[in-house]
């Protein structure tokens, strides 16, 4: 899986460890993270379906391992 670097603000940052680890949603900051951009993506696929300009689903997930269509178990995500 491709690694990547991204600057948060710590506001930001500190409101994202509020949901991960024992007490929280997430077991870790990749996850969250993982899970908000397919959530972020599906809204925006949502919003694009409207407007008519998604193509139909050909069925494809984004990278070679399927990571966008993994499924997210706090929101639903993706379906893999």
């Amino acid at each position: 899986m491709p690694k990547i670097s991204v600057e948060i603000p710590a506001e930001l940052l500190a409101d994202l460890d509020e949901h991960v680890g024992d007490d929280g949603k997430f077991v870790n900051r990749s996850d969250a993270v993982r899970a908000s951009i397919r959530k972020t993506l599906d809204v925006l696929d949502e919003i694009d379906a409207r407007h008519g300009r998604l193509a139909s689903d050909s069925g494809a997930t984004g990278d070679d391992d399927g990571e966008r269509g993994a499924a997210d178990p706090t929101e639903g995500g993706r379906d893999a």
